[in-house]
């Protein structure tokens, strides 16, 4: 090869090795861009002020239009507590769902099925926690207590759907401890 030639191919190389990675850090800038604009929207329809929660938030895929999903966090919990989700627990999830105007074909929607086809890592209850710790620091002792009871018997009624006779009355002993830890996230 002659020596021009060879001086063309490495200008040519190091021309795309540069390419390849002023792309790669468009790319990041872009995904950065996109997770606070994320953040922004789930600030100005959730209220949180809270950057740690929001960030979580966002890492686990919540946005503006999804964050509604967040509130059935501790009916998905009690319902994988066994290790399984059952068709009445399923069944409770999605009409507790349908009444928070998640219907099928939402995006919200999208996410609770993908909630109820895969059990969730802990880290969902965790930014739920955050969110609810959130939440509390701007509600009073009532409005407090009037949430935590609503909470806990949506996620208790969703517990006895599959136990007991006729699917009713028996809460197994893992659903009792998702119910115990959704209880302790109500402390302020």
């Amino acid at each position: 090869m002659t020596r021009d030639l060879m001086e063309e191919r490495r200008s040519a190389l190091e021309d795309e090795f540069f390419h390849k990675q002023d792309q790669e850090k468009l790319a990041a800038m872009k995904d950065k861009l996109s997770a606070q604009a994320t953040k922004e929207e789930l600030r100005k329809v959730s209220g949180m002020t809270d950057e740690a929660v929001l960030d979580k938030l966002v890492a686990l895929g919540l946005s503006g239009k999804t964050v509604a999903a967040l509130s059935l966090v501790p009916l998905i919990t009690v319902a994988w507590a066994d290790g399984a989700i059952q068709d009445n627990e399923r069944d409770a999830i999605l009409h507790g769902a349908a009444g928070k105007g998640m219907e099928a074909g939402t995006d919200g929607h999208a996410l609770l099925s993908s909630w109820l086809a895969k059990k969730p890592d802990d880290t969902l209850f965790e930014a739920w926690e955050g969110y609810i710790k959130s939440l509390l620091a701007q509600l009073n002792d009532e409005q407090t207590r009037l949430l935590k009871k609503q909470v806990v018997n949506f996620a208790s009624l969703v517990a006895g759907s599959a136990g007991g006779f006729l699917g009713v009355g028996k809460v197994s002993g893992s659903e009792q401890k998702a119910l115990a830890r959704i209880e302790a996230a109500f402390t302020k």
